[in-house]
């Protein structure tokens, strides 16, 4: 893995520390697709890890999982625009405005910033004609990154959170696999920065219109302190699934909708049979069988990484089991009436 030595959280925090070419914003609102992430402007430094001026860190409380991949989010919005507020969903970002992420392993997960290597940056390019999905990934030397439309794989290694060496085929995605999960109604959207999710740091200094004084956010699905069990399962549930799972996206099929706001617990799993599983339902019943994890086809699909029987089925080589640990503890504590 190649290192790269350096401050590389205190760049990501670093907002709008370029003094740089500016961004390009021909280029985004035009409707050609650059081979260069560096024609954008957007991110400049050693792997990209410094953003232009006007390009704005963000973080999320709650994370989508790829891997155990380090991910450091961006957003930019061309001056003079605005985003609008949303109390649910996404965020309306204004025309002209890309939303970029990096994702990338440290030699250790122990030691997140101490070495580092990025492998790709994600932009969605929010063009006139709609959301644009482009994959770059990044040189060897880390100098600037490369459109790969097609996607590709990179061998990765890492030493784990319990010491022991991991090593997987990473998936960079296809422009069409992107679609598979950036979809609401047909569409390509994006899926991450809602306000509920979004750190007050970003809510506060960006120009949102409509932005209400108190925004609630949903916890931090590894920190106890932030929530009880139940909320940090569903908090893990809506930004992991829930793009897919709800009654607009990808999975509505399915009859699982596992969005933050839903009240219906059939529709949430409980007790409820599948319909569109397939093979992937394995032997067991229910989608989520109260008091059961064990017999549960969520937890079953969670911690497979078969295809046809995983879940998500992208973006995924590894079973997060840190996150399974949390949801059978929720399952578990669940009255088996509940399932009736």
């Amino acid at each position: 893995m190649k290192a790269f030595l350096g401050a590389a959280m205190l760049a990501y925090l670093s907002i709008g520390a370029s003094g740089g070419t500016p961004v390009n914003d021909a280029l985004i609102l035009g409707d050609t697709l650059p081979p260069k992430l560096s024609d954008f402007g957007l991110l400049t430094g050693q792997q990209g890890l410094t953003p232009a001026a006007g390009v704005k860190p963000y973080k999320l409380a709650t994370p989508l999982f790829s891997d155990y991949a380090e991910k450091y989010r961006y957003a930019y919005v061309p001056a003079g625009k605005r985003i609008a507020y949303r109390a649910d969903g996404v965020m309306a970002f204004p025309v002209g405005s890309v939303l970029i992420k990096s994702f990338g392993y440290p030699a250790d997960l122990r030691k997140p910033d101490n070495t580092l290597r990025i492998l790709e940056t994600r932009l969605l390019i929010h063009r006139a004609s709609g959301w644009v999905a482009l994959p770059y990934v990044w040189n060897a030397d880390g100098s600037d990154a490369t459109l790969k439309r097609a996607g590709t794989r990179i061998d990765v290694r890492w030493t784990h959170f319990d010491g022991q060496t991991k090593s997987i085929s990473y998936a960079v995605p296809n422009v069409n696999q992107c679609k598979g999960c950036h979809s609401l109604d047909g569409a390509m959207v994006p899926i991450g920065p809602k306000a509920r999710n979004l750190d007050e740091g970003f809510l506060r200094t960006a120009n949102i219109d409509g932005l209400p004084e108190k925004v609630d956010h949903i916890p931090v699905w590894n920190d106890p302190s932030s929530g009880g069990v139940d909320a940090r399962a569903r908090a893990y549930l809506d930004v992991n699934c829930a793009h897919c799972h709800n009654p607009r996206g990808p999975a509505s099929n399915s009859g699982l909708f596992l969005d933050w706001g839903q009240a219906d617990r059939v529709a949430l799993g409980i007790g409820k049979r599948p319909v569109a599983a397939g093979s992937g339902a394995g032997r067991f019943s229910f989608d989520i069988a109260a008091g059961h994890p064990e017999s549960s086809i969520m937890l079953y699909r969670l911690a497979s990484v078969e295809p046809g029987v995983a879940m998500p089925e992208l973006g995924r080589a590894t079973t997060h089991a840190e996150a399974i640990a949390l949801l059978s503890q929720w399952i578990k504590a669940m009255p088996e009436e509940d399932a009736k």
